[in-house]
């Protein structure tokens, strides 16, 4: 009988073990499988988000760089002819100006490419960033499905044997009017596709982009794992492999697909660690519950067989037939084979409970790592579930939203964290995501409730779990506040015209006034005239004159005492001008009264050096005066004496006219050079000025026993000037040359005058053999009220620059120091007139000099 029991307590063991292993293992292999499923499928559906949140990230800069102020000043001038074949303008070694870093602040991969193109898409400039060429399919014409006014167009597409994204945005000049599109190339790569994915170890998870078509690799973040180019079937064997479409991205000639790689070997290493830890602990418990079984069964049986013997021995001896019963020893058999087997029960519960708690420590570690990915995560990450409760809540939902995790979890996400009017809004997303034919999410934006009331705008994406019978969604939020305030600043951006302070108007080639702002109202006054009508005649004409030479036209309008200057800016290839005003009454006003005073000044000034003069132009018009005085006396005696000849006394007649002449002219000079008189420009001849000058230091000269040394231009100069303000501006030099002789030695003194011409230029150079100025006095030499002189003031260089800049001239000084100074007057050559107009001056200056 022990025998037997042991038998019995084998195949009880191994009958127990074999239910176990149908039954553990079919339910501990399901609920791996579809936690295994829910993994896979969660590490793609982020992977999506993080590739499909990097595109989107390219897109708002492509829009920001669209938009940006320096590229619309930059199209402002720009006119780009459709008939023009000329090739893009290439930047290749430098960056333009219009185009600022912004894809490297934002830590994205730079671009390889930017094109701008006008509305037709045609190639105009090109930025290039590396050696590589741009793409023979976009080098000259970028195609229309790839362009898009509205809204900003992102595509990925293969260009030759390079896979690229393509990102275009319209873009606007100054005035707010189309121009073209900027097109941003992006080479995908692994390069690329690792920054999608930035912060993901490779070993547990690689991404790549699949042709649909022919189910080959395109690119992949692991190009020595995963060669572009070869199949997803060589993979199958080696790696668990989840594909997904890229709906938001269509309209490329490639259909592509976003693939998710996970190791088949990681896979199969957490199965087999998951099947080897099952099988261990089944064994356990069935070795158990053999080795107890049997010693129970030996031990009840082998016990019951020495009372059974014993029976049989007592009925022979008392009654001589065999008679069943029992001898206690102080306990039942019976009663020790229940407590052997409710021993041996609770350790097959021990066992089983033993397997329940190290399979509930590995869910606890995965569901670390989850807890792990979600306390890293950038963005808010809300789990619902199917009656929309709050069941998990991250970091950075706590941030976002400003509920602590122990308050939210519970709350109704819909009532505690929407507004009323963002409600219907995510009720439709949570309804697209649970069509299958929606794609993998639900996304859209809208307006998310903080814990404080205040609303934030954010993007959604709604991700659907199944387990089992029951549905959760996990919520992916992102704040787009900046990205919310760059659009405000662009909206603001077109909207400068209309807030502008000065007159904008927008004119047809016909004269029809299409658009004016708030400003304009003054001038559509005066013309009678508002958006949608004609300009009166005379405007019409000046619009289609300026769209005929196709170039910048200026005029003034004066409006009820206001004072407008008007810019007329030709739009030829839309066929429209704009006009840009700004009020000027002040600045003509400021401009009129500034010349009143340098008119004063001038006159002051040229009083002063007069008074400083005044001693020579006496002694010059003594001598004409006491000529007369002796030719006359002379006359008298010889008539009174009867001498009188009539030939002599008409020669002596003819030297008191020529005497009386010569006075007058001396007058007259002074009077010119004295006195007030408005600026009138003529023509004249430059060594005249220089001869007339000459003539006013005589006196100075002879008192210093100087001759001046004129090295005058042997044709006559014309310029066109004011003659007494050129005059008064080349006394002034001299009598600062004579005044700086004084300081030297007399046999060392030499002055010299030298006229010519260079190029455009009448030039003049009045040269002293003075001490000089010192260098640190050259640059300040021409300010006002700086002088050596203890009785001058310091206006006379400041004056005689003003007045030689009024004539577009320049004047400047040269000095060496202990050997004198050099001062030069450059004036614009006059246009030739008529002959006698031309020799006037230089028969006056003849006159004089006789």
């Amino acid at each position: 009988m022990p025998l037997i029991s042991i038998v019995v307590g084998l195949t009880a063991g191994l009958v127990v073990w074999a239910m176990l292993e149908q039954i553990q293992s079919r339910q501990v292999n399901k609920i791996f499988g579809q936690e295994l499923e829910a993994q896979l499928e969660l590490r793609a559906r982020e992977s999506l988000i993080r590739f499909d949140r990097y595109l989107s990230s390219y897109a708002a800069t492509t829009r920001l760089l669209a938009n940006y102020q320096r590229l619309s000043e930059y199209l402002e001038p720009l006119f780009w002819s459709r008939e023009t074949t000329d090739p893009p303008v290439l930047y290749k070694e430098f960056r333009p100006h219009w185009l600022p870093d912004f894809f490297e602040r934002d830590a994205l991969s730079p671009p390889s490419h930017v094109l701008l193109t006008d509305v037709e898409g045609r190639v105009r400039e090109l930025y290039q960033a590396g050696e590589r060429p741009v793409p023979e399919r976009l080098a000259v014409q970028v195609p229309s499905n790839l362009l898009d006014t509205r809204e900003v167009r992102t595509v990925i597409d293969r260009l030759g044997e390079q896979l690229y994204l393509i990102v275009s945005d319209s873009v606007i000049d100054a005035g707010g009017y189309d121009m073209g599109h900027l097109v941003v190339l992006v080479p995908v790569d692994d390069d690329f596709l690792a920054a999608s994915q930035r912060g993901v170890d490779v070993g547990r998870a690689a991404v790549a982009l699949v042709d649909g078509d022919d189910q080959r690799i395109v690119a992949s973040l692991d190009t020595l794992s995963l060669p572009p180019g070869t199949t997803l079937d060589r993979w199958h064997a080696l790696y668990v492999i989840t594909s997904q479409t890229l709906p938001e991205y269509e309209g490329a000639d490639s259909n592509l697909l976003f693939a998710t790689f996970v190791s088949q070997a990681a896979v199969e290493k957490m199965s087999r660690h998951v099947s080897i830890f099952e099988r261990r602990q089944r064994g356990i418990a069935a070795a158990v519950f053999i080795i107890v079984f049997t010693a129970v069964i030996y031990l009840v049986s082998s016990r019951l067989n020495k009372v059974l013997k014993r029976m049989t021995r007592f009925s022979q001896r008392a009654l001589g037939i065999a008679e069943p019963g029992f001898d206690y020893h102080g306990g039942n058999q019976l009663v020790l084979l229940e407590e052997w087997i409710q021993h041996f029960s609770q350790l097959v519960l021990a066992a089983r409970d033993e397997m329940n708690r190290r399979h509930q420590a590995e869910m606890r570690e995965s569901e670390a790592l989850k807890a792990a990915m979600m306390e890293a995560s950038l963005d808010a990450i809300v789990t619902l579930d199917h009656a929309g409760h709050v069941i998990e809540f991250n970091p950075a939902a706590e941030r976002l939203l400003g509920h602590r995790r122990q308050h939210a979890l519970g709350l109704v996400f819909v009532r505690d964290c929407l507004p009323e009017t963002a409600r219907e809004g995510f009720s439709a997303l949570l309804e697209r995501s649970r069509r299958p034919d929606a794609g993998p999410q639900g996304r859209g934006e809208l307006r998310a409730l903080r814990a404080d009331g205040e609303e934030v705008p954010v993007e959604i994406s709604i991700a659907p779990i199944v387990l089992e019978s029951e549905r959760f969604y996990t919520l992916y939020i992102h704040d787009i506040t900046e990205r919310k305030q760059a659009e405000q600043e662009i909206k603001g951006l077109a909207r400068f015209a209309s807030e502008s302070p000065n007159p904008i108007l927008r004119v047809t080639a016909t004269g029809l006034l299409v658009y004016a702002n708030n400003a304009s109202r003054p001038l559509l006054t005066a013309w009678a005239a508002q958006p949608g009508d004609l300009l009166p005649e005379p405007w019409r004409a000046e619009v289609a004159q300026t769209l005929a030479g196709a170039e910048q036209r200026e005029c003034e309008l004066e409006v009820a005492g206001q004072l407008f200057s008007l810019l007329f800016a030709p739009i030829a290839d839309l066929g429209y001008v704009n006009i840009y005003a700004r009020d000027i009454t002040a600045v003509r006003r400021a401009e009129q009264e500034s010349r009143q005073h340098q008119a004063e000044l001038v006159h002051v000034c040229r009083l002063s050096t007069m008074g400083e003069v005044a001693t020579g132009m006496a002694h010059e018009l003594n001598q004409p005066l006491a000529a007369i005085v002796n030719y006359a006396s002379g006359c008298t005696r010889r008539l009174q004496g009867g001498a009188g000849e009539t030939e002599a006394l008409i020669g002596a007649m003819g030297q008191i006219t020529a005497q009386a002449q010569r006075a007058s002219e001396i007058i007259r000079r002074l009077r010119a050079l004295v006195g007030k008189q408005p600026p009138i420009r003529a023509q004249a001849d430059l060594n005249h000025l220089v001869r007339e000058v000459c003539s006013f230091v005589e006196f100075e000269t002879r008192r210093l026993d100087l001759a001046i040394a004129l090295a005058l231009a042997p044709e006559p100069i014309p310029v066109r000037v004011d003659l007494v303000q050129v005059e008064q501006v080349l006394l002034n030099l001299v009598r600062n040359a004579l005044d700086a002789l004084e300081e030297v030695d007399a046999f060392t003194r030499h002055l010299s005058i030298r006229t010519w011409q260079e190029g455009e230029e009448a030039r003049v150079a009045i040269r002293d053999s003075g001490p000089g100025i010192a260098p640190e006095r050259i640059e300040g030499l021409f300010d006002a009220f700086v002088t050596t002189k203890e009785s001058g003031m310091g206006m006379g260089l400041a004056i005689s620059q003003t007045i030689i800049e009024n004539h577009e001239g320049r004047i400047w000084a040269e000095s060496m120091p202990g050997r004198g100074s050099t001062f030069f007057i450059a004036l614009p050559l006059a246009a030739a007139e008529a002959e006698e107009t031309a020799q006037q001056p230089s028969q006056v200056g003849n006159s004089n000099a006789s």
